[in-house]
């Protein structure tokens, strides 16, 4: 009798940002199919989701995909649900609402490979900095390159997962790296982000390594932040062939910045600054082919007659791509 391991996967209810949690269920005679994993449970007081006296929390498969680092082994992402089944209110992905997955996304996922024993990114001198960034932005070669095996390493899981990544690069700091991931559908697109955060994790894992979110973990220094950018499309921006309705949608952004920076993860004062590539957090632009505004629109899109996608640049490499793509698509289909 053939058993397998389901390592459940859901987000907790820490704040503000929320930590990646998991725990393995051995099933017998599983068919590989989302409709055979079972609703299963944890113990919410002990993730900040749940008090002592009523603990119980549901886990809801809703994405499933092979683990390719274990034999008979599957990645179950779940939605944390109360005990009565409504959607916890940690549970972002359940605002989402695209039920018809008109609204595609593509998020550019930035990150640190953080060393424990120096607190500092790995490739950084111990008690110091290297060269100025510069040198080190799709780099190649050891005196610029920190890690490379262990980003391969993780691009080969994902691939072998079944999940669509669509590149890897190292990014414009010692140590910080990228991968992007593509769905047609808001909540794929955070499924597959949030299993691949959890490979990334568990990869690191066994160097003796970390996965630093933070949007600016070097402080105020002349280091980039990390950013989760949100390219984003729907059917009238796929099709529309109107320079005059990217524009209308694009302005409809600019009186809900408060509302779109409350999702797009913690801390983002200290990268949204107007330096580095961004837009200061608290004003807002788009353009075209402007990395400094807080939309961009890609000169693919114009140059394919304004039909194509944007490009949200604000959000966090911290933010939950669920909430981020739920605000995104509730400011579109605010548009006449």
């Amino acid at each position: 009798m053939t058993k397998a391991k389901l390592e459940y996967i859901w987000l907790d209810g820490y704040k503000p940002t929320q930590s990646l949690r998991s725990k393995t269920k051995i099933v017998k005679d599983f068919s590989g199919k989302l409709e055979d994993c079972p609703m299963w449970s944890f113990d919410g007081s002990s993730t900040e989701q749940a008090e002592g006296g009523s603990s119980d929390c549901l886990l809801k498969p809703v994405a499933i995909y092979p683990d390719p680092a274990r034999k008979n082994g599957y990645l179950v992402m779940t939605e944390v649900l109360n005990a009565d089944g409504t959607p916890h209110e940690t549970n972002g992905r359940a605002t989402i609402d695209d039920d018809d997955n008109d609204f595609w996304f593509g998020f550019e996922q930035e990150y640190f490979l953080w060393d424990p024993a120096t607190d500092l990114p790995f490739g950084f001198p111990s008690g110091g900095y290297p060269a100025p960034q510069g040198p080190y932005y799709c780099s190649v070669g050891a005196k610029n390159a920190y890690g490379r095996e262990i980003i391969e390493e993780h691009l080969d899981l994902c691939i072998e997962a079944g999940l669509n990544v669509e590149g890897i690069n190292a990014e414009v700091a010692a140590g910080q790296w990228e991968f992007q991931c593509f769905a047609k559908g808001a909540q794929e697109a955070g499924d597959e982000i949030w299993v691949a955060r959890y490979l990334l994790e568990r990869t690191a894992e066994k160097y003796g390594l970390s996965i630093n979110w933070h949007p600016k973990p070097l402080g105020d220094t002349d280091w980039n932040g990390s950013g989760m950018h949100a390219n984003f499309s729907n059917e009238v921006l796929r099709t529309c062939g109107s320079k005059e309705v990217y524009e209308k949608i694009c302005s409809a952004f600019a009186p809900v910045v408060k509302e779109h920076i409350a999702v797009y993860g913690a801390d983002n004062h200290m990268r949204l600054t107007g330096k580095h590539e961004t837009q200061s957090i608290d004003q807002f632009s788009f353009g075209v082919s402007d990395r400094g505004a807080s939309i961009r629109i890609p000169i693919a899109t114009v140059e394919n007659g304004w039909k194509g996608w944007l490009e949200d640049r604000r959000p966090a490499s911290n933010a939950d791509p669920y909430k981020a793509a739920a605000r995104i698509i509730k400011t579109v289909k605010s548009v006449d």
